[in-house]
This record gives C-alpha cells, sequence and structure tokens, in this order.
C-alpha cells in the first residue's frame, strides 16, 4: 500500500486546516447541485443556446470543487464522499493498515475502519 501514513494525533491536528476547506467544498457542491437542477430543463430543448450566467457559474463552481479537492488531498487524507464530507487517513493499527475516518461536522477523529469495509464497518478508536 502506498501513501502516506498518520498516527491520530497527526491526523486530529490537521483537522482545524482541513475543516473549513470541507465545509466550502461542501457548500460548493450543494451550490453547484442547485444550478444543475436550474440548468436540467433547459439542457433539454435542445434547440436553445444554453450561455449565460448559469452555465458560467456552473463551471466556476466544478473549477472551485477540483481546486478544494486538491487542497485537501493534498495533505495526503482521501475524500471519500463528497456528499457527506467523509475523510479517510490512512493509518496503522495493531500492525495492519486501516483508516482513521472523520466526517465533517465531527470535533475529532474517534473512528477507525478496515480497508474493504468502509464507513459501515467503523468502530470506535
Amino acid at each position: 500500500m502506498s501513501g502516506r501514513y498518520f498516527t491520530l494525533e497527526e491526523a486530529n491536528a490537521l483537522l482545524p486546516t482541513i475543516e473549513p476547506l470541507m465545509g466550502l467544498l461542501l457548500e460548493k457542491r450543494a451550490h453547484a447541485a442547485r444550478l444543475t437542477r436550474e440548468i436540467h430543463p433547459l439542457l433539454a430543448d435542445i434547440r436553445l443556446d444554453v450561455g449565460g450566467t448559469i452555465p458560467s457559474e456552473l463551471v466556476q463552481e466544478f473549477a472551485d470543487i477540483e481546486s478544494l479537492l486538491g487542497q485537501i488531498q493534498a495533505f495526503g487524507c482521501l475524500v471519500k464522499d463528497l456528499n457527506g464530507g467523509l475523510l479517510d487517513f490512512l493509518s496503522e493499527r495493531d500492525g495492519r493498515d486501516v483508516y482513521l475516518c472523520w466526517r465533517y461536522g465531527e470535533p475529532a477523529i474517534s473512528f477507525y475502519h478496515e480497508l474493504h469495509t468502509g464507513f459501515n464497518g467503523r468502530r470506535p478508536v
């Protein structure tokens, strides 16, 4: 397995920096979803030239989302679920690789899961 390994302390120390980025990312994702719903009826009519503010704004939101994802992942963690603001930090526990698991809004990393189980397999650290 390649990637950066984190201790629980190292991962928790990054949260004050990562949490505001994740909050902004979730806001941008929600805004892009609203814009997509607004523009969808226009896209259904192939006779319309779909230019203007909504498509331009949507393109900017996607660019911002991509940038924020890159900033968060540059710390070495993995964004696992953009809808729920879920991050995993590769770690070692009892001689095996696991993910320390954090969800936006949680005050600290309090759970881990096996590499193959995901969020539903979370257990307290």
